[in-house]
């Protein structure tokens, strides 16, 4: 029998421990008190059913280990054949799974299985589009923290299926400091101080500037180890590029979408971060029909 863990993509992480809370969650809000009152009363309790998981897009596949947890947590019985994995490139009209057993399970878990493949999918098919623009280059297109609420391992593991790469996953990764803190704390050296004087050894140090003199300020510190460009056109990034020769890691966000990063990509930054991967992916279309 196969097992979520063996459908994960094998170059990103998610941890079993994410998997059954959010499968839990789902089935939870879908079962509610009562349980699938429809599936109970027109399928007799003894029936079995064969049906397939199809993508009805082309697109990168995630979420499918999701799926599968979703299905065996209904029945052990269950028995799913996997086509392909998390992170594979699909077709219009491919097989993803072929599911068999208690046909009670598999139609319950229908909805639940499917909304893991279909918003996770969506995540990995727009990180794959913006991947795919900046081809050629060393920049690495990240997700943000703009996640869904309790779906931020989800969602960002997806990025990683599409190609792309994770920023923060919280407050407690890294220090970055943005223009609130700024502004708080009395200025970027001021701020640069307090932060290398509190920062552990691991720990990296990023600030955001919204103009060149900033970034000159910050370089003048020696104090970062990556700089935030926000909202910099095209000849911006460059300059700042040319003016950091290499000292420290130069991300670029706002404004980046998939008709601006190529151009983006071309200036030399090291990085681009973009919260529409994960708060504006459109659902990848999949269905799971039954096979009578």
């Amino acid at each position: 029998m196969i097992t979520p863990s063996s459908l994960l993509y094998p170059d990103a992480f998610l941890s079993p421990l994410a998997i059954d809370e959010a499968v839990h969650r789902a089935l939870d809000e879908d079962l509610g008190r009562a349980g699938d009152i429809t599936s109970r009363a027109t399928i007799p309790e003894a029936t079995s059913a064969q049906a397939v998981l199809v993508a009805r897009q082309s697109g990168v596949i995630a979420g499918l280990p999701l799926a599968l947890a979703t299905l065996q947590k209904l029945s052990p019985d269950i028995e799913v054949r996997a086509h392909v994995r998390d992170a594979a490139r699909v077709t219009r009209g491919q097989q993803v799974l072929t599911i068999s057993g208690p046909a009670r399970a598999i139609l319950t878990a229908e909805r639940s299985a499917l909304n893991f493949v279909g918003r996770l999918s969506g995540v990995a098919t727009l990180t794959a589009d913006h991947v795919a623009r900046t081809e050629g280059t060393k920049m690495r297109i990240c997700c943000t923290r703009k996640t869904t609420p309790g779906l931020r391992a989800l969602e960002k593991y997806a990025v990683r299926c599409g190609g792309g790469f994770n920023h923060r996953f919280g407050l407690d990764d890294a220090i970055l400091i943005k223009d609130n803190h700024i502004a708080v704390a009395g200025g970027i050296r001021a701020v640069l101080e307090r932060a290398r004087a509190h920062a552990g050894h691991l720990v990296k140090i990023e600030i955001e500037v919204d103009t060149l003199t900033q970034l000159r300020e910050v370089l003048d510190t020696g104090l970062a180890d990556a700089v935030l460009l926000d909202n910099m056109d095209i000849a911006a990034l460059r300059e700042a590029v040319r003016m950091t020769e290499g000292r420290l890691k130069l991300e670029a966000s706002g404004g980046v979408t998939l008709d601006s990063i190529p151009a983006i990509a071309a200036t030399g930054v090291d990085y681009a971060s973009s919260g529409a991967l994960t708060h504006s992916a459109p659902n990848f279309d999949c269905a799971l029909d039954i096979d009578v």
